[in-house]
This record gives C-alpha cells, structure tokens and sequence, in this order.
C-alpha cells in the first residue's frame, strides 16, 4: 500500500512539472479580433513562436472585464497577455488585476509617445475617431466640426456615435473650444452644458451609429453626407473595398492607444514580457501598421513608416497637429454621470 502510494505521490510530481513545463512554453494571447487579431498573428505571433519556440494560444474577447476580475480573485488565470482599451486598463490596474511591467524586459519608457507607456500596460497601436464625409455628395471637402455643424453649406444628414464619448469633445470643438482646452472646459458644469447646447444645434439632423462599421456604410449608402467614425475603417474602405469615395479630416481627430496588458498571477509573466518586447520592435510594429491603418506607439516606429504608409495613420506628425488624446482619468471620474445625461437627451 505504502509503494503504491509513494509512486501516486512521484507520478503526481512528475505530471505536475510537466504540466508547468508545457505551460512555461505557451501563452495565450486575447485580442478583440477580427482583422488585427490577423495582423497580429501574422507579424507578432507566428515569427515570435518560430524565434523562440513558445507557442501562442491566440483568443478573442469583447473587453468585459468581468472576465480577468473573475480569473484573478479565483486564482485561476488563464490569459498571459491580453489587449485592453485605455479606460479599462486604468480601471483594472486600480484594481490590482494587471501585473505592472517590468520595462527593463521590453523597451525603455522613453521609446513611447505619450501614454504609450502606462505602469500596467504597453501601448501596441494607435487610432483616431475622426471626420469622414462622402466626397461624391458634397462640392466642397469639410475641414473642422464646425463644417459639420454647418447645415446650409452642407444640407443632409450627419451621423454621430451614440454615446457621449468623442461626441461631447466633438460638440465642443464644433462651438470653437480648441482641442488643447477641451477636457478644462468639459470638467465644468458650464462646459458640460454648453456640449449639450451645441449638440441642440445638430440633434435634428443626426442618424446615430453604434457599431464601428456603421459610418462607413452610412456614407457609401447615401444616408449621411458625413459621420464621425473610427480611421481604420474609413481608411479600409478607402484602400481595400472598391475604392470607396470616402475622405478624411485629421485636424480635431481624437486618438486613444491600445494596449498588452498581463493579468495579475499569470504563469508566464517572464514569457509574456519576452512576447511584449517582440511585438514594440520597431519593425513589427511597422509590420503590423503596413497591414491595417493604425499607428504605431513608439517614435522610432513612426519615423521608420513609409510615407505613403505614414498619411494614413493617427500617429503621423501632420496628423497628430491638432488633434486630441482621449482623457482617460476625465472618463474614468466623470464618465458614468454623463453617458445617463446623453442617453436621457437622445431619448428627448
């Protein structure tokens, strides 16, 4: 009895090594998909697992941090490095569910633009919410919000996101708030009211969209003359889908960055800072930038794009002008409070 139990007791130590070992040489990588989960795949996964002979559990998610705050407080995580929005990863690095990077494993914070480099996150691209507009339905290009607002010089339908993210700023810039001043002015009751009364202005002639393929398709159909809208899709439809005779204007753009984040009490955080450090090599993020149209988060990325490459990206120096980053601390202290508000006036 005694033997059999001491060999259940050495099989048992053996398969848990093993275990460890096989783990030690995979991670699982969550993206939110389609196609830059693509990109990704092609430029970071694939040539990281044939380097260094780590596997990549590729997966997707829809950002719903319910999920890494389960697997955290159970002690059962699952996900090494996981590609999170700039809000949540403020939220969960509050809340103790991301480990906090070791920069001296990937590249020095130095190398990032700014809030490319956050304590619990490494920023891997860049995209704009910005202005586009069927080029087929007006005589003249638009070139600010306030174009926009301008119903007699542009008669027809707009499209703006149905929430009061990117569209309170809109509003804002719209009524002549420069992109620098806009989260000062927007912190105050009086700013908060004046978006609101702007918006008035343009309520009845707005179709709302709510997913991010909405505007382009809004646009090509006819619907709208112009929408705000997410770059990369407008730019696909550009380059990729017939040559859509679609524009954009950079100038008053918003941008956040995404970011790889590690969920706190992963196995393999020393193997997901090596997977990390490959994805921010200037080249790979090149790579992944010549696939899709977002920009990369380092400055040596963005000054190694080609320049037909580099015109449609957010990270762009042109681009970037006068454009304005997402305030990600303003959303996380006021954003609750103004989502009802909007949602209670669209329902007006």
């Amino acid at each position: 009895m005694l033997k059999h139990a001491r060999s259940a007791i050495v099989t048992g130590f053996i398969l848990s090594a093993f275990t460890a070992a096989a783990s030690a040489q995979s991670l699982t990588v969550v993206s939110f998909g389609g196609d830059a989960k693509t990109a990704m795949e092609k430029v970071y996964f694939q040539p990281f697992e044939k380097e260094t002979g780590i596997r990549i559990n590729s997966a997707d998610w829809n950002g719903e941090m319910g999920k890494i705050k389960s697997m955290v407080d159970t002690k059962s995580v699952q996900w090494d490095v996981v590609e999170v929005e700039a809000p949540e990863l403020e939220r969960g690095c509050a809340e103790g569910l991301f480990e906090e990077i070791d920069y001296s494993k990937v590249i020095p914070q130095s190398d990032f633009i700014e809030n490319g480099a956050h304590e619990c996150g490494v920023g891997t691209f860049i995209w704009s919410v910005a202005l586009a507009y069927n080029k087929d339905k007006l005589k003249e290009a638009p070139t600010s919000w306030a174009d926009f607002w301008d119903v007699k010089k542009y008669p027809g339908k707009r499209s703006l996101r149905k929430g009061a993210k990117y569209t309170l700023e809109i509003a804002l810039m719209a009524d002549g708030v420069s992109p620098k001043e806009v989260y000062t002015v927007l912190a105050t009751p009086e700013g908060v009211d004046r978006a609101f009364k702007k918006l008035d202005e343009i309520k009845p002639y707005i179709q709302w969209w709510e997913s991010g393929a909405q505007p382009g398709q809004y646009l090509v159909a006819g619907d709208v003359i112009m929408s705000s809208a997410y770059n990369g899709r407008i730019t696909h439809a550009i380059n990729k889908e017939n040559k859509r005779p679609l524009g954009l204007v950079w100038d008053q753009s918003l941008y956040a960055i995404d970011y790889w984040a590690i969920p706190k009490g992963s196995p393999n955080v020393e193997n997901a800072h090596k997977l990390i450090k490959h994805a921010s090599q200037p080249e790979n993020l090149v790579a992944f930038s010549t696939l899709l149209p977002y920009g990369p988060p380092t400055t040596a990325a963005i000054e190694a794009l080609p320049a037909d490459i580099a015109k449609d990206m957010p990270s762009s120096k042109e681009n970037m002008e006068n454009a304005i980053a997402l305030d990600v601390n303003f959303w996380t202290d006021y954003g609750d409070a103004l989502e009802q508000r909007y949602n209670a006036w669209v329902a007006q």
